[in-house]
């Protein structure tokens, strides 16, 4: 390798690992091939420590935010309290309780007392806390309420919305014009799935108000200004005051007996029943609720008085109450619309007065009451002070934007959620490699006892920021990769190189291996190689390496890849205008998009054409032809490819000829009128065409409906809506025909990947069809009842971005641990064909794969632990390439140590896959309740072990845990788990292979959307609003909402909004003159609009999948689906609000623990 890499002589900052500044050596050429099992066991001799090294830090990065650090709290740390995660260069002390979050007690004071006003600082460092604080007369220690039990299952709410015509189940937008899309051919409507379509209007029900009629009695309070992070809150009140300190924003839900508290009734009168009025009170009409002021605008939101130093964390006091009724009870349908009655309240239309099993199915934790009798003075809990999400995203954006070097090891990295820039020195970027713990726990019983799993997110070819550099390839020529010869690892930052640099330890298996003579190169005073920094395979955590002739197939080097574009031409697809469409679209804005290598001037990807219905049309696009030549093949039993030459060709050659055949090909089947469609001979003859040609690809399928046809992967309609939700789920959940798992095997052994683009007007059963991409790393990509003039654009953003983005073929990646430790299991879209391979036919920028480590024996605190990531793959140029990633971790035998270094979003992602391959072979009730385990073993071990000694009424949550309950709720309630008959058996899984392949980003807020206020945009700022969270009590009548959740965009209208507001995004004179079969914002000349725009352009900017942009007006037919996606609050298809999960996580927690 010529040059020096990246600059030599400059030394970094940090190196990786935390060994003595040395290395050591020795290779020899390759032994074994790529894919090999590698061979275990210890050997060779015993170095001394020497340690990895690092780049230099490049002069093109600088800083940007303040520096790495953990978020403050607002408060704080005391003194002699240890760092959190991911503070560089500062060890972990062992032993020490790490922060905590938990609702101490959660007292709001009257500012007059004591307490803390706006714009107050919190309690200074230099205060003492009284140790041993009793408990206060009237505090709330959990007490159980009888006849609570757990969340009932998916499918016990009321009946799905009616009164809405069935929108497109597209997942993604909004009815056509009409509102009355095309009927379902069950009877039962289009879904409304997390991204899909509308609520199915089944069963002629009721909406559910989801928060639109009278404030819900289980404690969602209105909102209150947030003044800082929901840590450190919550601490005893004077203890002379039992007054004060009973009245605590966290209050028990309705229904709780005053005397079942303890303390004297005391707060101001509960707010007068809102239930007459006709109209959802908006966030400002709540009237006080004791000394609590939590309107809008009023900022006196209360903290504890300053004697007090919070600890660091935060206890949540919460009594076991709120649960919605156990399985079997009967369950009221809520009013119409989600408003309020429209006359005088029923004894099931206000809160608090329907008995416990008969209550409105929004309305948990009720008591039965005499009906029409004024709301006695509740104790609820407040909303505002259960752990945010917002507040945690903004604390990290605040304090981890900038630049993130990887130079520590075991460094927690910022959130996927936040903006920064790494730099590569020495470990992988966290866009390629996150871990759900960092601080690994030296052995199997500590791992076990801790119920966290140690799991990885790999996304290998990652998209980048601009800013960043690619991993750089080095080329040794004819020597190839240097590599352990024992494990087959290949050369990495942590090789330590031994004998004066002739040999190199092994950090994976400790064999010593002997440097390669063109490989050598001496060792300095510290034991580093004097061309460190020039070789980034010794510097660097992520690069690539040139592979040699022994990486390919046969020995020989692989041809260019090709794209082959199959069009469905039957009688749906030429009438929705989806044929005229694709047609014009790959001439103008796609085929010019083929990938090629930077600072290439084209392309050299090869592409060919297909048309089919029940038949297929294979189109000879030859240079020197003057026009195309279509060849028919009808026999479709023994498929076979009736041309090679001319049918792949590359772009540049053959354009005349390739425009002149887009041009004919829908005038050809303009008056086609073949219902009846094929799906596996197209596959096949696609297989057999890059097999002629020896080439690696990629099909893009076009297809509209369920295949039919004559022919091998015949399919029926076996759709029944009315088991989703049931303990028979899995029966239309999974395929219905190995064919397609059997062709797509076929596909991987010749580097052959299938997207599908699906256009179904009716049932096309993805869960069988879908099983093509699954096992050849395809996408799916739906568009139900799809209309080229509401759809179009969608649909060629996605195909475009599909086409260009950076992506790789015919590839394997192998994942290679330091010995004590082994990846067990394998999720995502792929293929295994042994147990330590995973076969990928394309791999892109999305493609992710978790895996599961467990351990095989004890690890060393010292040593830590390693990972590399090998994937070997084809360019889009036709070269072969083997791209190395690298990752270094601590190991602890503390449990605080492994709760401080844990990423809950990569752990709720592998929960949700983990839950997408259960919901195949378990019944929906086991799925919930193993994640509800899961999550409240994981808290109990913490509380166990961690967490200073607290009342049992008290919820005691990890700091970077403390989301743990609100995110796994929204897994369990997902329409991708939890998904009943409300949604269609097609967008069920459709979301199920989606969420299998997702990666961390997508998977935060696909789970937990966005939720950004427009009407109160910055109009001088660029930088994305700050989110509010995800509950209607957050919605405020006169304001304008995006809620984007990485499939759907959403734009909501409240009812109450100024005209001059509306005049300026729609251009119309009020709210009801909005046209809501929009499927966008024209940008109008004034300052208002132009920033919408941006910002809708910013969002999309930000996904891979085109959003499309639905307009929903308060109080319209599409609010329940609306209300769908706001997962804080009680789903429609009786999915926990946020306070009552917490309630049973914490119930459940006690029974753990006694």
């Amino acid at each position: 390798m010529s040059g020096q890499f990246p600059y030599p002589g400059v030394p970094p900052s940090n190196p990786p690992g935390q060994h003595q500044p040395q290395m050591y050596n020795g290779s020899l050429p390759p032994t074994q091939n790529y894919g090999q099992t590698p061979m275990s066991g210890k050997g060779g001799p015993t170095a001394t420590q020497n340690g990895p090294f690092v780049a230099p830090m490049r002069p093109h990065y600088s800083p940007q935010g303040g520096p790495l650090g953990t978020p403050p709290t607002g408060v704080g740390v005391p003194a002699g309290f240890p760092p959190g995660p991911g503070i560089p260069n500062q060890p972990a002390t062992m032993g020490v309780t790490p922060p905590t979050s938990q609702f101490n007690n959660m007292t709001l004071t009257d500012p007059s007392k004591g307490g803390i006003r706006p714009g107050m600082s919190p309690a200074p460092l230099g205060a003492q806390p009284r140790p041993n604080m009793p408990p206060i007369s009237g505090q709330m220690n959990g007490q159980p309420l009888r006849g609570m039990g757990p969340p009932p299952p998916s499918g016990m709410g009321p009946p799905p919305p009616s009164g809405m015509g069935p929108p497109p189940p597209s997942g993604m937008g909004p009815p056509p014009p009409s509102g009355m899309g095309p009927p379902h051919p069950s009877g039962m409507g289009p879904p409304h799935p997390s991204g899909m379509g509308q609520p199915h209007p089944s069963g002629m029900g009721q909406p559910h108000p989801s928060g639109m009629g009278p404030p819900p009695p289980s404690g969602m309070l209105p909102p209150g200004p947030r003044i800082g992070p929901p840590t450190n809150i919550g601490y005893p009140q004077n203890s002379m005051n039992p007054q004060t300190a009973a009245i605590g924003s966290h209050q028990l839900p309705s229904g709780m007996p005053q005397s079942s508290v303890g303390g004297p009734s005391v707060g101001g009168p509960y707010p007068t029943s809102s239930v007459a009025s006709h109209l959802p009170p908006s966030m400002g009409q709540y009237p006080p609720q004791g000394n609590i002021v939590q309107q809008p605008g009023s900022f006196q939101q209360t903290q504890q008085p300053q004697q007090y130093t919070p600890l660091p964390g935060s206890h949540y006091n919460i009594p076991p109450q709120g649960m919605p009724p156990p399985s079997g009870q009967s369950m009221h349908p809520p009013p119409p619309g989600g408003l309020g009655p429209m006359g005088p309240p029923g004894p099931n239309q206000f809160p608090g007065s329907a008995p416990y099993n008969q209550q409105p199915a929004g309305y948990p934790g009720q008591q039965s009451q005499q009906p029409m009798q004024p709301p006695q003075q509740q104790k609820r809990l407040d909303p505002d002070q259960m752990p945010s999400p917002i507040q945690v995203i903004e604390d990290d954006k605040r304090n981890r934007s900038g630049v993130y070097q990887t130079n520590t090891k075991g460094s927690v990295p910022p959130l996927v959620t936040t903006n920064f820039l790494t730099q590569d020195q020495g470990n992988a970027s966290p866009r390629f490699i996150r871990s759900t713990m960092y601080n690994v726990p030296c052995t199997a019983d500590m791992l076990k006892s801790s119920h966290i799993p140690f799991a990885l997110a790999l996304t290998p070819f990652a998209e980048l920021d601009a800013q960043e550099q690619p991993p750089p390839l080095v080329d040794l020529g004819e020597l190839g990769p240097v590599r352990c010869k024992r494990c087959k690892a290949y050369m990495n930052p942590f090789m330590q190189f031994i004998d004066g640099g002739r040999r190199f330890q092994c950090v994976f298996c400790g064999a010593a291996t002997d440097v390669p003579n063109e490989y050598f190169a001496h060792l300095d005073h510290t034991g580093r190689r004097v061309d460190c920094y020039n070789r980034a395979e010794l510097c660097l955590g992520s690069y690539e390496f040139v592979a040699t002739k022994d990486y390919c197939k046969n020995g020989s080097p692989p041809k260019e890849p090709a794209f082959i574009f199959m069009i469905d031409v039957s009688y749906n697809s030429v009438k929705s205008g989806l044929a005229q469409l694709i047609c014009d679209k790959l001439k103008t804005e796609i085929l010019v998009n083929l990938p090629k290598e930077v600072g290439a001037d084209e392309s050299e990807i090869r592409v060919g054409f297909v048309t089919y219905h029940k038949e297929l049309h294979f189109y000879n696009v030859k240079s020197s032809l003057a026009q195309p030549q279509m060849m028919v093949v009808s026999d479709l039993e023994d498929m076979f490819v009736p041309l090679v030459e001319g049918f792949l060709v590359k772009l540049s050659e053959s354009e005349a000829v390739i425009d002149s055949l887009l041009s004919q090909i829908p005038q050809l089947f303009a008056d086609s009128k073949e219902t009846e469609l094929v799906l596996g001979p197209v596959i096949q003859a696609g297989l057999d065409a890059l097999k002629s040609a020896d080439r690696a690809g990629r099909l893009y399928i076009f297809h509209t409906g369920l295949p039919t046809a004559e022919a091998p992967g015949k399919l029926k309609n076996r759709d029944d809506r009315k088991l989703l939700g049931t303990e028979k789920e899995k029966t239309i959940l999974t395929p219905q025909t190995p064919f397609y798992s059997k062709l797509g095997t076929d596909c991987v052994a010749a580097g052959c990947s299938v997207d599908l683009f699906l256009f179904p007007n009716q049932y096309i059963d993805v869960a069988t069809i879908s099983d093509i991409c699954r096992v050849t790393s395809g996408n799916i990509f739906k568009y139900s009842y799809f209309q080229a003039d509401l759809d179009g654009e969608r649909f060629i953003e996605d195909l475009k971005t599909s086409v260009k983005r950076s992506q790789g073929f015919d590839a394997i990646l192998r994942v290679r641990t330091s010995t004590g430790i082994r990846p067990v299991d394998f999720y995502g879209n792929f293929y295994m064909a042994n147990t330590t391979d995973v076969e990928m036919a394309s791999i892109d920028s999305d493609s992710t794969i978790c895996l599961e480590i467990k351990h095989d024996d004890k690890l060393s605190e010292a040593e830590g632990a390693f990972i590399q990531v090998a994937v070997l793959y084809t360019t889009i140029s036709g070269h072969r390439r083997l791209r190395c990633q690298n990752i270094s971790l601590n190991c602890c035998t503390q449990m605080a140590d492994l709760f401080r270094s844990c990423e809950l979003d990569v752990l709720i992602n592998f929960f949700a896959k983990q839950a997408i391959r259960t919901s195949l072979n378990a019944n929906p009730k086991q799925v919930r309740e193993h994640i509800m385990n899961e999550v409240a073993q994981i808290l109990a071990c913490y509380r166990k072990n961690c967490a200073n000694p607290s009342s049992a009424g008290q919820l005691v949550l990890p700091e970077c845990m403390k989301l743990l309950p609100l995110y796994s709720n929204c897994v369990i309630k997902n329409d991708s788990i939890s998904g009943g008959s409300e949604i269609s058996t097609d967008d069920r899984s459709y979301l199920m292979h989606l969420v299998n392949g997702m990666d961390v980003k997508l998977s935060n807020v696909f789970f937990y959307p966005r939720l950004l206020p427009v009407h109160t945009l910055d109009l001088d700022s660029s930088d994305m609003p700050v989110a509010i969270r995800c509950s209607v009590e957050r919605l405020e009548d006169s304001g304008i909402y995006i809620l984007e959740n990485g499939l759907s965009m959403f734009l909501w209208i409240g009812y109450n909004v100024s005209n001059d507001l509306i005049q300026k995004i729609f251009n119309v004179q009020s709210a009801a003159q909005v046209d809501i079969d929009k499927v966008k914002v024209l940008q109008l000349d004034n300052p208002v609009s132009r920033r919408l725009c941006d910002l809708i352009a910013q969002i999309r900017e930000e996904r891979s999948r085109y959003l499309k942009l639905t307009i929903v007006r308060q109080r319209d037919k599409l609010q329940p689906w609306f209300d769908h996606f706001l997962v804080e609050d009680k789903s429609m298809n009786s999915g926990s609000s946020y306070v009552d999960f917490l309630c049973h996580i914490h119930k459940e927690i006690r029974n753990i623990l006694n």
